[in-house]
């Protein structure tokens, strides 16, 4: 793939690229941000490094993407609210996304992409990892695949934390969580393999996280397979590895990826502005 504008590095055989020769602060020119979506779609996962940028800038920017939308269980920034600050103080544990997902599967029109800006991050640590859930399923053997054809998934948001996503948020000290009554109510059925509506691939679309269950199926009956499946899609060859350091921009696909933030900092500060685009119903 040719790029005239910017310059784009890989990063790992499966997926994400770094892109250079942008300046992410002012606006782009119609060729230039053609340029960068298409190294979204192939690459699924970009990182710019260097960026300074408010969060009026990061929503401007995402707005490339689509419409910015708010994310359900944490206050946003005043001067941005679709923009919520992510913060591990010195004191704190738990981390925010430490564990395999796709952002807010729970939700009927499922985000698609999420931009998280680096404003503070240990001198060691705090990595993220993504995985290609496009390779992953075009993997699988053609008997799985016809298995997966007709299954939906029914996702939750109050599946992984006790009183749900807006508990997850409270364990940091500093998050300022909302919508404690909503949890249990936020709950979608998705399918399980769903087609990228840009580029017409299949994904597996399940996660540990929020995929509760097969419809039509207890969650017994479901555990199993959904287990298989997200550690299939979690296997080093589907992965790649994001190095954080601040200022650096990550925007990925989350119609065909999984991510996985590393909580391996105890005792130093991560704080990380994130915005999330609207995406269409999975289909």
């Amino acid at each position: 793939m040719t790029y005239h504008r910017i310059e784009v590095t890989p990063i790992a055989g499966a997926l994400g690229a770094e892109i250079a020769g942008v300046d992410l602060s002012a606006p782009l020119d119609n060729s230039t941000a053609e340029e960068i979506h298409r190294a979204f779609l192939a690459h699924h996962v970009v990182v710019f490094r260097d960026q300074t940028l408010t969060p009026t800038q990061q929503v401007a920017f995402g707005r490339q993407f689509g419409t910015p939308n708010e994310y359900p269980f944490v206050e946003g920034l005043a001067e941005a609210p679709e923009v919520i600050e992510i913060l591990k103080a010195e004191g704190d544990t738990r981390n925010f996304g430490g564990l395999w997902h796709s952002d807010t599967s729970y939700l009927p029109r499922p985000p698609l992409g999420t931009l998280l800006y680096a404003r503070e991050v240990p001198a060691a640590g705090g990595d993220t990892l993504f995985a290609n859930a496009r390779l992953a399923y075009e993997t699988l053997s053609a008997g799985m695949q016809a298995l997966l054809a007709g299954l939906r998934g029914v996702n939750s948001a109050a599946l992984r934390y006790a009183g749900g996503r807006r508990d997850a948020a409270a364990g940091n000290s500093e998050m300022k969580a909302k919508g404690v009554e909503r949890a249990d109510a936020l709950e979608a059925i998705h399918p399980i393999v769903r087609t990228h509506p840009e580029t017409g691939q299949k994904s597996l679309y399940l996660n540990g996280a929020h995929t509760m269950r097969f419809e039509g199926m207890t969650e017994a009956e479901s555990k199993p397979l959904i287990d298989y499946l997200c550690a299939h899609i979690a296997r080093p060859e589907f992965t790649c590895r994001v190095r954080w350091a601040a200022d650096t921009l990550v925007v990925w696909d989350n119609r065909a990826t999984h991510h996985y933030a590393l909580n391996d900092y105890h005792g130093h500060r991560r704080r990380m502005h994130r915005l999330t685009i609207e995406g269409d119903v999975p289909r």
